[in-house]
């Protein structure tokens, strides 16, 4: 689920504030933490500062550090950008039923906070509940039907549970709004893959990579959709160029090779190592 946006403010975030925005968006993670942190301990009472701050962590697998500051700044303000970023950290930190009891108040609000609908929503697929996310989803596509993003999320919680044909209508139908949204391409992609329609995901799979061309996950499905078309030198090819120095591909790369009918199969994992690795 897409991480919630940085709560309302009525004033225009000091210059510090601003750079700690800017080295969030730029990926600094660590620099973001430090500076919010800085603010935070000249004025506790500065959400932003503890906004940001939690973000910063959050974006560093830190969500049990997050807690805290957001805690604190929840009980000065009724904001529902901070208390959404709070049912993040509360999931992070492992406080599931938490985070799901703080959001599902925060959901009941309005005017309705649609990233809260997002955050309870992936909290409740993670807890194995997943007619209860799909539920929060549409009640939020109530609310706001056009918005991409939600379409989005309930095409991959109906895919999660196998219902490929209600995905496909909804992804078509954003596609229609949106046709060169790389997200959509991507999880529309995928449905045509697992209903075997290669040709057309690996058309959907290349507009894609010629959007993000390091989005090495698509890689790795686009050469399984490759393989499967009979262009076995092109699949391998992409194979070999997804798993360059990202050894965390490897599971992904065996399962394309493996599941294709026209891939390959190898006794030993060293020996699939070693025929990734080789250039091509």
């Amino acid at each position: 689920m897409p991480k919630p946006p940085p709560p309302s403010a009525n004033q225009t975030p000091s210059p510090a504030l601003q750079r700690a925005a800017l080295a969030l968006q730029m990926g600094q993670f660590a620099e973001a933490e430090r500076i919010a942190a800085e603010v935070l301990k000249a004025s506790r009472t500065d959400v932003g500062a503890a906004s940001l701050l939690a973000r910063a962590l959050l974006a560093q697998n830190r969500a049990a550090e997050a807690v805290a500051p957001l805690e604190r700044a929840v009980r000065r303000i009724e904001d529902p950008g901070l208390e959404t970023l709070l049912g993040a950290a509360l999931g992070g930190a492992g406080r599931g039923s938490e985070a799901i009891e703080l959001l599902r108040r925060t959901t009941a609000r309005r005017p309705p906070f649609l990233p809260a609908f997002q955050e309870l929503a992936g909290q409740l697929s993670k807890a194995g509940r997943g007619d209860e996310a799909i539920a929060v989803i549409e009640s939020a596509l109530g609310f706001a039907p056009d918005v991409v993003a939600l379409q989005l999320d309930l095409a991959r919680l109906l895919l999660q549970r196998g219902e490929r044909g209600p995905a496909r209508a909804i992804l078509e139908m954003a596609r229609a709004a949106a046709p060169d949204h790389p997200d959509i391409l991507t999880v529309l992609a995928r449905v045509l893959l697992l209903d075997g329609d290669y040709a057309a995901a690996a058309d959907l799979y290349r507009r894609v990579l010629a959007q993000r061309p390091g989005d090495v996950a698509t890689r790795a499905d686009f050469s399984a959709c490759l393989l499967e078309m009979g262009e076995r030198e092109t699949g391998e090819a992409n194979l070999r160029q997804a798993m360059r120095g990202r050894p965390q591909m490897i599971g992904r790369a065996t399962y394309a090779l493996a599941q294709s009918s026209h891939g390959r199969f190898f006794l030993r994992p060293s020996a699939l190592a070693k025929f990734l690795s080789e250039p091509g």
